[in-house]
């Protein structure tokens, strides 16, 4: 009988990253049992998470049960569940879901948060899913025009996926960051422009980037506190006659920031998660919303993701910096994870 190896970081004598054996949950109703073939490590989410637990859990009276990890892969399909119309088995599917798919060789997901694969796009590609659509999702939020000016201010996975899609929308995009090998990984495919905060000016290169005019929107792609991007962004934002900021700042992370005067015509937008859908239990493994009332939920999101890989538009292969055998997840991870600087997408393999 096949069983399923999943990550989780626990105290298991050594306070690092390991594999555990357990039974395959069985196929319910609305579900489909995934042969994973890749997953994707999130440097922001995942990496940052295991860096701290690991201290936490190197020391002895730490008490954390096991965690697993992951929420984003791709594989065949093993065997499909009662009232699941649209796959069947041998089918290749990208995969997302927090609790679902997961770093592990064997997966049970709601068939909504699936999505078929192109025959151009590779389970690796595939593995993107996730983020590709947090990024779709927060490109709809932000509602671009045609030939506007967007700054993303933090260059990891989902800010590099959003500026593609912002781009992919007629924008023209800076990107700024702290670290210089991330702008260099958006400068490789593409990326309008880029400044390196605590190197460069963010504000005189965003401004002249605008031809003075100013950001349409500014898209927050980074966790923790980000008040002094908020400064940096009001100094680039466009300014009507009477001093008012003007434009949009979109947030798809968890973004910590004050609600200053000086917001008066700027409009806030939460962009979390990757559209309607997810998280609504009913529709992940029961039957679709209707599309003439809900263009874009998370499913819709993602064949459009699949889609721009497929054509080649979201290069999602510039980004992978590291590729890991599941088997080796630890003492691979724990040579790198304490370079976070030269770390990006991160893929992890499984045999079978």
């Amino acid at each position: 009988m096949k069983r399923k190896r999943h990550i989780v970081a626990a105290k298991m004598g050594n306070g690092h990253i390991n594999l555990i054996e357990e039974d395959i949950p069985p196929v319910r109703p609305g579900t489909v049992l995934v042969e994973v073939h890749n997953s994707l490590v999130s440097p922001g989410t995942e990496l940052k998470g295991w860096h701290g637990l690991r201290k936490q859990l190197e020391n002895p009276s730490s008490n954390i049960k096991p965690k697993p990890f992951g929420y984003s892969n791709a594989g065949v399909l093993l065997e499909v569940g009662d009232g699941v119309e649209e796959f069947k088995v041998g089918d290749r599917v990208a995969c997302i879901g927090i609790g679902y798919a997961m770093h592990t060789n064997y997966a049970v997901v709601p068939h909504n948060l699936c999505i078929a694969l192109p025959e151009e796009v590779t389970f690796a590609q595939g593995s993107y899913a996730m983020l590709a659509t947090v990024a779709l999702h927060a490109m709809r939020r932000g509602q671009p025009e045609f030939g506007e000016r967007v700054a993303v201010i933090g260059l990891g996975l989902v800010g590099q996926l959003t500026a593609m899609f912002y781009q992919l929308a007629g924008n023209l995009v800076i990107g700024w960051d702290l670290i210089p090998f991330r702008a260099e990984i958006a400068q490789k495919w593409d990326i309008d422009a880029t400044v390196v905060v605590g190197m460069e000016d963010e504000v005189a290169a965003t401004k002249a980037f605008t031809d003075g005019y100013g950001l349409d929107a500014a898209v927050i792609a980074y966790g923790g506190d980000a008040n002094q991007s908020i400064e940096k962004i009001h100094q680039c934002l466009k300014c009507s006659p009477d001093g008012h900021l003007m434009g949009r700042i979109i947030v798809p992370g968890n973004a910590i920031f004050t609600y200053p005067m000086t917001l008066t015509n700027i409009d806030i937008r939460r962009a979390s998660r990757t559209g309607s859908g997810y998280h609504d239990p009913a529709w992940e493994v029961g039957p679709d919303y209707p599309p003439v009332s809900m263009r874009w939920t998370t499913r819709t999101n993602l064949e459009v993701c699949m889609r721009m890989i497929a054509k080649g538009k979201l290069k999602v292969d510039s980004l992978t910096t590291h590729t890991i055998p599941l088997e080796d997840v630890d003492a691979r991870i724990s040579a790198i994870i304490d370079e976070p600087d030269r770390i990006l997408g991160v893929i992890l393999e499984m045999k079978h």
